[in-house]
């Protein structure tokens, strides 16, 4: 079974996001298989699913679907018993124990999640808040984050903020940079008062953000090389940049900081973005909680 390759055919009368983050849990499940994805999306009609009917037949393969309309249901389904494929209905596990528990039919539209509400209009703002305030921008306006994410260089700040911008909270990020000098200590430069003046208790929350030195030190090569320079100074400054003892030092430097100001820390080395995102979340909605019984 090593190197299995099989064809995975997700088809939704949306836009496919929901159904595609749970292929790609499935997926991670099984490792020693490869699955070559067909994403048929907005199938709401006849000719839309017979598309993607054409594809199965063309390569058959397991169906993850999410159609709310019975007729196509049924026709898509027919035709993967027909085939001897598995066609998986990925809201059905979910829908069914809410109409017992509710008591009620589902009544909503395909795409209902997708219109632009109140909920849509705050990830918008929260997005354009994060692009706005990205490493180091804008920090005379700190103040109206919901999280500001502190790290040395390439510490997943960026990508993390984007993240925590779709899930509708407004993050922003600041670097933690070296001061010019003696590499060796690798002393950081101070970090702005407009920073600072948040304390443990205060919104927004301040989390810090770590690594293994080795980790680090292997991603900023990386990066060295996607921008490799001929110039000889510059070429120094990357080896320094990416100089294990430095990067230590640096690290050392930054748990300080943290501790210095009681913020919270997250160690990515072995965290994906969406996972670092999710123990960050965790921090704020527990902080949210301590706030509103401390007012209560």
């Amino acid at each position: 079974m090593a190197g299995k390759q099989f064809h995975l055919h997700l088809i939704s009368d949306s836009t496919g996001e929901t159904i595609a983050v749970l292929a790609k849990a499935v997926r991670a499940l099984f490792t020693t298989a490869e699955a070559v994805e067909h994403a048929h999306n907005l199938v709401r009609g006849d000719k839309a699913l017979r598309r993607a009917l054409d594809d199965i037949e063309a390569q058959p393969g397991p169906v993850m679907f999410s159609v709310l309309d019975a007729a196509l249901r049924a026709q898509l389904q027919q035709t993967c018993a027909r085939l001897g494929v598995p066609a998986m209905s990925v809201l059905d596990p979910f829908i069914a124990p809410m109409e017992r528990f509710l008591g009620v039919g589902i009544s909503g539209r395909p795409g209902s999640q997708h219109i632009i509400d109140d909920d849509y209009m705050r990830r918008m703002e929260a997005l354009n808040y994060s692009l706005h305030h990205d490493d180091g921008q804008n920090m005379e306006d700190l103040g109206s984050a919901d999280i500001i994410l502190v790290g040395v260089s390439r510490t997943s700040k960026t990508p993390t903020c984007m993240y925590l911008a779709h899930r509708g909270i407004k993050a922003a990020n600041v670097p933690l940079v070296p001061s010019a000098g003696d590499d060796t200590a690798r002393a950081l430069v101070p970090p702005s008062p407009l920073l600072t003046k948040y304390d443990s208790a205060g919104v927004p929350l301040i989390v810090g953000l770590t690594v293994s030195p080795s980790h680090l030190t292997h991603i900023r090569k990386s990066r060295i090389l996607t921008i490799a320079s001929d110039d000889a100074s510059a070429s120094a400054q990357e080896a320094a940049y990416s100089d294990i003892s430095g990067i230590r030092a640096e690290l050392a430097e930054a748990q300080r900081l943290f501790a210095r100001y009681d913020w919270p820390v997250i160690d990515i080395t072995r965290r994906s973005v969406e996972e670092a995102a999710s123990a960050i979340l965790n921090l704020y909605y527990e902080r949210q909680r301590e706030n509103d019984h401390g007012e209560t």
